[in-house]
């Protein structure tokens, strides 16, 4: 009989991917999520039928306990998402991503399994990897406030030197920038943890910007290119922080359900931290201008906010060496040529715009400046 993998968290736009991956290549899946209104409204997801769906929080040990029954690994995708909403609803996303792990990996002492393959983010790194005017690598690249305030986003050396923005490994040393890193860091360093004590494979995959057809368009706090959507889509200009010359990865959810299954499958792989990104980088202004293309709204340019919020960095893009040695990953969908998909989807979807009051919220917050 083929292994059962249970999912937490997997009735989400990511775990639904990983879901369709896996039933290909013969697993059986099990999914453990408490499906909250923020990221699926009031309908239930749509999945497979020979899907089992457990329905409870990561938090509550007799949900774990029963969706665990039986089960040979675990995917950890449970997690509240946003960096901004995690600044203000603080006890939520510690209790939802940190204790929720702590109580999976509880229940795991007395239902062991083969490994644990646990989402982690970029967020983790803070600014991503720079290098100085000399070409020497720039690990602890901060903004400070007074420069920011005065519209001088890119940070620069400790003598006021210029940086240059790098591809980010993962010897970058973490700086947590966001509670909702902090929480991410957590997890990630629960599960490893958890593995070297009680003898199970772990794997934790940071992953980038993840974009797809089928990302909560009504949520505020998920990735930026389903907020741009959702902008597009209401004929409104797509809000774009700062400058909008900020650089991210941008890596499909096709890709990262490959990812997730070659964590999986691939034999030996132990206490191990892998990127999980295109290995491009994008300046966001770009990314909504392409959109408003793709979408036939080229009129429609964004807009340019000239502010920050608090726990948002400049540079942050992968460099995926890593996860190609050990993992055989090569990402498959360029952002640029999924464009197209995006746009088609959105015109079948409704599409609330909650960026103003997301914008307002961390305004009232003392988030913005």
């Amino acid at each position: 009989m083929a292994d059962l993998v249970l999912i937490t968290g997997g009735g989400g736009f990511i775990g639904r991917h990983i879901i369709d991956e896996l039933l290909e290549r013969g697993w059986r899946v099990r999914v453990l999520d408490a499906l909250i209104d923020q990221v699926h409204g009031s309908g239930h997801p749509q999945l497979p039928q020979d899907v089992e769906l457990v329905k409870g929080d990561v938090r509550d040990p007799e949900a774990v306990s029963r969706a665990l029954q039986g089960v040979d690994c675990v995917i950890h995708l449970a997690a509240e998402v946003g960096v901004g909403q995690s600044m203000y609803e603080i006890a939520r996303y510690v209790g939802a991503n940190d204790l929720g792990t702590a109580v999976l990996l509880e229940a795991l002492i007395n239902h062991p399994v083969q490994r644990i393959v646990v989402a982690s983010s970029m967020s983790v790194y803070g600014e991503g990897l720079y290098r100085t005017a000399d070409d020497e690598r720039f690990d602890h690249a901060r903004r400070s406030r007074s420069r920011v305030a005065a519209g001088l986003w890119d940070p620069v050396d400790a003598n006021g030197g210029q940086l240059s923005p790098a591809a980010t490994d993962e010897e970058k040393p973490v700086d947590l920038a966001s509670i909702y890193a902090l929480t991410k860091y957590v997890q990630e360093r629960s599960v490893l943890i958890f593995g070297r004590a009680y003898g199970v494979e772990t794997v934790a995959l940071r992953l980038f910007n993840v974009f797809g057809a089928g990302q909560a368009l009504s949520n505020p706090y998920t990735g930026v290119l389903a907020n741009f959507a959702a902008r597009l889509a209401n004929r409104e200009r797509p809000l774009v922080f700062e400058d909008g010359a900020q650089r991210r990865d941008f890596i499909h959810v096709r890709d990262v359900a490959t990812a997730f299954r070659l964590a999986l499958e691939r034999p030996g792989l132990d206490d191990v931290v892998l990127n999980i990104g295109s290995g491009r980088s994008y300046a966001i202004r770009d990314v909504a201008t392409m959109l408003a293309e793709a979408m036939g709204v080229p009129d429609l340019k964004p807009d340019i906010l000239g502010k920050t919020r608090s726990g948002d960095i400049r540079n942050c893009y992968a460099d995926i060496s890593k996860a190609r040695a050990l993992l055989g990953f090569e990402p498959a969908h360029r952002l640029e040529d999924s464009l197209a998909e995006i746009a088609d989807w959105v015109r079948d979807t409704v599409a609330l715009d909650r960026s103003a009051q997301m914008r307002s919220q961390l305004e009232a917050m003392g988030l913005v400046s």
